[in-house]
């Protein structure tokens, strides 16, 4: 059995084999952080923290690159409404962006490189394409000659000399052709910016990705992902700058989630129907909403209501029972006894069967099913009045390794795991802000809860008393 991954670069399921045996490169477009994160931000967050864990699972490392666009127009705007600086709005909404992450229980990317952060790189990379004779300068700002690259498209499946240019907004006039993309942009006055060798400014947004993917994962990734939006021209570009420069692809997978439809309509800001996260976490479970974000394939578009998240509820209900009803006999039974042959061979088929979905570019609406199935089981098993511990074991054992990918039910031991961390990090700012009272109450909370933390030279610690 070998994973398939459908590739936007070749449209086919193709073989997912890594540059290095056991280690995977993986980048995904993060968000730009002007505001709090939407319902359409938060599906790739989810299925491509999906695609890190099962590459884990089937025993890969995993590096993981989530990107921060933390300067662009939408910032600037923003900064000048709010009164504050380009870095604190960038600031106030990364810390936002964390919290739902927790708030979804998503891991931490291996990196979350911002562009401020890497600003001499960036402009360093665009110094390369004008030695190379790709970027040219007019005006303080500095562009990419698409035609120096002749694949240019084959990403998106874009024909260069079929692309029409100006229909709803007036062309770039100092462009030297209607096709060429920003590299570098002028700074305005009043305007954040950077020195650089063509004059203070701040970067397009396509370079950023390219140069930062390169410095934390190398010439080629393994797969790169994002929404399907990203095809063109935010991807399409990126191909274009990076392979340009080093002859090597960018990525060898390319992978785009589909759309978000608001009550069967397309999700915008004129219709005023867009859902932030921070709602959407207060309304419905973490559990129901990953159910939902993952029970339509990742490539389909997904639909949401009301009435589809209250079935997301009710379903993530129906597992939860099973799991605890299953652990609740394990505290009732004292007969310890091998496994049966008979469930032995049912748990395998429902593992074989998750794996075999997952393998197929990572179905997880049809993986779910298999955890229905190893659900159907349970219920059988605890009908029969089942009393031997091994075996309540190995059920448990199943399902944690479905779980660990999907993570659709949440036991009260991982709640407490996630409000302690969360304590101590807000613990570890009160401490960077000499905050000292705060930090004694939450010290205090946490005894409260039978908690006993310990500042050691490695980090904080915590244990249970």
């Amino acid at each position: 059995m070998a994973l398939h991954i459908y590739n936007t670069l070749t449209r086919s399921k193709d073989v997912f084999t890594p540059q290095e045996s056991g280690k995977v490169k993986m980048y995904v477009c993060g968000p730009t952080v002007y505001d709090y994160i939407h319902i359409g931000n938060a599906r790739p967050m989810i299925f491509f923290d999906v695609v890190r864990s099962y590459l884990e699972t089937v025993g890969n490392d995993v590096n993981y690159v989530v990107n921060f666009t933390d300067v662009d127009d939408k910032l600037i705007k923003k900064a000048e409404q709010t009164g504050l600086t380009v870095t604190q709005v960038a600031d106030r909404f990364i810390k936002a962006y964390y919290e739902d992450l927790d708030g979804l229980g998503i891991p931490r990317a291996t990196h979350n490189p911002r562009v401020t952060e890497n600003m001499d790189l960036i402009i360093d990379f665009i110094d390369q394409l004008f030695k190379e004779g790709i970027a040219y300068e007019n005006g303080g700002d500095v562009y990419y000659r698409t035609h120096k690259f002749p694949e240019y498209g084959k990403l998106s499946k874009q024909n260069l000399d079929e692309l029409q240019f100006g229909i709803r907004i007036g062309v770039d006039e100092r462009k030297e052709n209607p096709q060429d993309f920003v590299l570098w942009k002028a700074a305005k006055p009043g305007e954040i910016y950077w020195e650089s060798p063509w004059g203070p400014g701040r970067p397009g947004w396509h370079i950023e990705c390219s140069a930062m993917a390169r410095k934390l994962l190398g010439d080629t990734l393994d797969i790169h992902g994002g929404g399907q939006d990203l095809q063109f021209p935010h991807h399409e570009c990126e191909v274009a700058q990076s392979e340009v420069l080093t002859g090597k692809p960018l990525a060898n997978y390319w992978m785009h989630n589909g759309f978000i439809r608001i009550d069967n309509e397309k999700m915008s800001k004129s219709l005023g129907n867009g859902i932030l996260v921070k709602d959407l976490r207060n309304l419905y479970r973490r559990e129901a909403i990953r159910y939902f974000m993952l029970s339509t394939h990742y490539r389909n578009p997904l639909n949401f209501s009301e009435d589809i998240m209250q079935q997301a509820e009710n379903s993530v209900d129906r597992i939860a029972i099973a799991v605890n009803n299953v652990k609740h006999r394990l505290g009732t039974v004292t007969l310890d006894q091998p496994v049966s042959e008979k469930l032995k061979s049912r748990l395998s088929e429902i593992l074989a069967s998750f794996h075999e979905k997952m393998q197929d570019d990572f179905n997880t609406p049809d993986a779910i099913t298999a955890v229905f199935e190893w659900v159907n089981e349970v219920n059988s098993l605890l009908q029969a009045e089942v009393t031997n511990r091994a075996e309540l074991e190995a059920v448990l054992t199943t399902f944690d390794e479905m779980n660990g990918v999907l993570r659709i039910y949440t036991s009260d031991e991982d709640d407490l795991h996630e409000d302690v961390e969360k304590l101590i990090a807000e613990r570890n700012e009160a401490r960077k802000t000499k905050n000292w009272a705060r930090a004694d109450e939450i010290r205090d909370e946490l005894t409260a809860m039978g908690i006993v933390i310990e500042d050691t030279a490695q980090g904080i610690r915590w244990r249970r008393k």
